[in-house]
């Protein structure tokens, strides 16, 4: 049985796969998440876990999105790197997700991750992370932290690899995004791929990764750092690519 979990149905009660989503504040995929899936499409029930709730099968799941939130702890990818004095980590996402990703991979199954969703589906396939953007590359705090959920801010631009599956689903090569951490990918795991960049940010002599997709492209994986789902309503090309990433996504999930 799951236990605290939003069950959301489609209109007309059809039975349809469902969509696992997973989070910490159930209320900010209310706000946000669920009305970007909607956006994009998706008109079948959608499971949310949090941390203590359980699933007990995935018959019937056709996907998974994880959504954004805090820190990732560094034990996950490295138990010799110590824990950055500005991380706030959510260790019961860590243990929620890390296994969910794995067990969603094994069954090929389309994962969406945003901001630390990208982040966690990293770690959770080998990778690792950047504890803190602004004392490892060198740049300012608001570089990348700027805007919240209720106003977005497009600070930055993204430029996006033209020959991967990203750019198609896009339809453009750079894209102003809008942007709220201070992690971020720091070696992609050996089955992803970085696929976008923020150019003026360095780290190793590199630009920063913003985006990542699987190598295999028999499947349907991506993570995004910057929150296509608060972008979904906008004018203009920011609110067009959000809108973009999500009908993509479900258009998978259809096919699953």
């Amino acid at each position: 049985m799951i236990n605290s979990v939003t069950k959301v149905r489609d209109e007309v009660g059809k039975k349809m796969n469902q969509l696992l989503m997973t989070c910490r504040d159930k209320q900010s995929l209310l706000k946000a998440y669920i009305p970007a899936m909607r956006f994009g499409g998706w008109e079948g029930s959608i499971e949310i876990l949090t941390p203590g709730d359980l699933l007990n099968s995935w018959e019937g799941v056709a996907g998974l999105l994880l959504a954004g939130g805090d820190d990732i702890h560094p034990k996950n990818w490295d138990t010799n790197e110590p824990l950055h004095p500005s991380a706030s980590v959510d260790e019961e996402r860590d243990s929620l997700e890390i296994p969910l990703i794995q067990k969603a991979w094994e069954l090929k199954l389309p994962i969406f991750g945003i901001c630390r969703g990208e982040q966690t589906l990293n770690v959770a396939l080998g990778g690792s992370l950047i504890q803190d953007i602004p004392e490892m590359c060198g740049c300012k705090v608001e570089a990348h932290r700027h805007g919240d959920s209720q106003v977005p801010d497009l600070r930055h631009t993204v430029r996006i690899n033209t020959g991967s599956h990203l750019a198609k689903i896009l339809g453009q090569s750079q894209i102003y995004v809008n942007s709220r951490h201070h992690q971020a990918i720091a070696n992609p795991a050996p089955s992803l791929k970085p696929v976008a960049w923020h150019d003026e940010t360095q780290f190793n002599g590199k630009p920063l990764i913003e985006a990542v997709e699987t190598i295999d492209s028999s499947r349907w994986v991506l993570g995004v750092q910057w929150h296509p789902e608060n972008l979904v309503g906008l004018e203009g090309d920011g609110g067009r690519a959000a809108r973009n990433l999500f009908r993509a996504f479900v258009s998978r999930l259809i096919q699953a």
